[in-house]
């Protein structure tokens, strides 16, 4: 049976999420530095033919998170973490760009859309602090406050107009939104600070977005997203004393 991660794949673009699906296993550890895999193993681990697997360990290597050790067999690359920050710039990129394009596409509906995401968030924020201060338990809260921010971050990707370059934002993400999301879980637990430096980063890229300008939301969205992912690769760090979730809506679409 397949891994939670490396699971059953259906759709056309099969290729794109095998490598997804691999990708997925070895920023996440259940693919670890040095394991050797072969062509017919993930094929049959993935419920694929061998030819869409082929293509992916192909860009797989290029990315420098697999190399080649005999004709049909791979194994991690030991020195995966400078690849995967490598990824990471490229993800930091490309998400400037997607803001760039949504400066000078978004309408007044989605820009609403936006906004409307951003008040449902403080107020989940108020709830969990009030949840916190009563000594109860906010974690189905917090999930609730870092599925919002994600629906913020597809809003802005829509507000691109640019399918073609959401679809290469997908396929170059560091992690996909359920590691991104347990990862975020598990630091804001860890420390309730986490991000919270970025909170007002969100409200600015929707005036940035509104007035037009493309370079400012291209910058708010680089610096946002280069905290973030540097955060969640970064090794973590002292819990703070409190226990709260009180940054979750900052870390969420960083």
């Amino acid at each position: 049976m397949a891994s939670e991660t490396l699971k059953g794949l259906t759709a056309d673009t099969l290729a794109d999420r095998a490598y997804r699906a691999i990708r997925d296993a070895i920023t996440t550890g259940e693919l670890r530095p040095g394991q050797k895999v072969t062509e017919r193993g993930l094929a049959e681990r993935l419920s694929v033919s061998p030819t869409p697997v082929r293509e992916a360990i192909r860009r797989l290597e290029q990315d420098g998170l697999l190399e080649r050790t005999g004709p049909r067999t791979v194994q991690v690359a030991a020195f995966g973490d400078v690849a995967i920050q490598d990824l990471a710039e490229v993800e930091v990129a490309l998400r400037g760009m997607v803001a760039r394009f949504a400066a000078r596409h978004a309408s007044p509906a989605q820009l609403d859309q936006l906004d409307a995401i951003l008040d449902e968030a403080d107020d989940l924020l108020i709830l969990i602090k009030q949840r916190q201060q009563a000594g109860r338990e906010p974690s189905r809260h917090v999930g609730r406050l870092l599925d919002a921010m994600q629906r913020f971050n597809e809003v802005v990707e829509s507000c691109a107009h640019n399918p073609v370059l959401v679809r290469l934002l997908g396929q170059t993400r560091v992690f996909s939104w359920p590691e991104r999301r347990a990862r975020l879980i598990e630091r804001i637990s860890e420390n309730h600070q986490f991000g919270l430096d970025r909170y007002g980063s969100h409200r600015a890229l929707v005036r940035a977005l509104r007035a037009g300008d493309s370079a400012a939301a291209e910058a708010l969205v680089i610096e946002d997203a280069r905290g973030g992912l540097g955060d969640l690769l970064a090794a973590p760090t002292t819990p703070a004393p409190a226990t709260a979730a009180t940054s979750a809506a900052s870390a969420a679409p960083s």
